[in-house]
Parts: C-alpha cells; structure tokens; sequence
C-alpha cells in the first residue's frame, strides 16, 4: 500500500489519507467542495460544490499522473436526492463520453455540511 498526497486537492482534515495506491488501482477518499487552497467550502449551491468536488478528484489523481478517464468507479453522495439532476449535469459536462460505474446515495448530513461528496476508485494502465 502507498499513500498518495496532492497539493491540487483538500489536505485530509481527519485521520485518513487522501488517497491510498494498491496493486494497478487507486482508492481515493470522499472529496467535498473544499478549495483546496482556502480550505473553505466554495459556494452553497449544487453546480458549484460538484464542480469544485470534480476539479478535486482531478487535483488528486494528477498526482499520479492519472485523468478522469482513468476512474472505474465513482460513489456520489448527496445531502438532498433533489440535486440530483443539478449534479448529474455537472458530472455529465465534466466526465464527457467517459462513463464509469457509479452510484448516488442521499445521506443525512456530510463533513462541514457539503452538499455533495465523491468518492472514486480509479485504474492505472496497464504497461
């Protein structure tokens, strides 16, 4: 196991990694619309808070030289099942013609009272 660290995505703000590396596959935490910069949450509304979640993952799987196109799977949670249509164009936009596995989740509450979470397990190539 290797844990992966990235400058371009929210430093964890608990007892875990960003991101954990194991095998050809990468496991990344749930990333919430911090600006990794500020630490702050961006905006309240649901098009920018999974923008800003989005453009995390990417920050995070930069790190290892890794895109989008790379992820296998992703895990949405939402704080209210009625943004799912907001999110889902976000994710669409952001995502393009790549389509990995994925699910949505309403939850009762996330960290810091986001919105919207992303978790993702993503793939190296193969060499």
């Amino acid at each position: 196991m290797q844990i992966v660290n990235s400058t371009s995505a929210p430093a964890a703000i608990g007892p875990y990694s960003q991101a954990i590396r194991t095998g050809n596959l990468l496991f990344a935490s749930g990333q919430i619309p911090l600006d990794p910069e500020t630490m702050k949450l961006v905006d309240d509304d649901i098009e920018t808070q999974t923008r800003r979640v989005i453009e995390n993952i990417k920050g995070l799987l930069s790190a290892e030289s890794m895109t989008l196109a790379n992820i296998v799977k992703n895990t949405v949670f939402l704080k209210d099942m009625n943004d799912f249509a907001a999110m889902n164009g976000i994710y669409t936009e952001m995502f393009g013609d790549h389509k990995p596995a994925r699910s949505t989740i309403q939850v009762a509450k996330l960290p810091l009272d986001a919105r919207v979470e992303i978790e993702c397990v993503a793939e190296f190539p193969s060499s």
